[in-house]
């Protein structure tokens, strides 16, 4: 398993998804703009993540995997990602893929 998932993979992918859980408070009462904005940084440090190790940091699982704990987060901060994602023209799954290269 450490040839899949080296451990500076997972320590920087723990150190963004502690980041993202810091900026979760109080998005329940948030408009949509804010929202959105703490959805592209966790994004785009997890591209950069990716990046930092060629472009294949994640596979299929925890591409979805990911994508489900962004969206499982909001949920449980008080943000309707299904009202949210509809009043901007998109599927609930498409939250991310605005920024996401992963």
């Amino acid at each position: 398993m450490t040839g899949l998932f080296p451990e500076k993979l997972l320590g920087a992918t723990d150190a963004v998804l502690d980041t993202f859980e810091g900026q979760l408070a109080g998005l329940g009462n948030a408009g949509d703009k804010q929202v959105f904005a703490v959805v592209e940084r966790i994004v785009l440090a997890l591209n950069a993540v990716d990046e930092a190790h060629n472009g294949s940091a994640f596979e299929t699982d925890e591409r979805e995997e990911l994508c489900d704990y962004i969206d499982q987060s909001l949920t449980e901060h008080g943000v309707d990602v299904v009202a949210l994602t509809a009043r901007h023209g998109l599927g609930r799954y498409q939250l991310t893929d605005k920024w996401r290269k992963w």
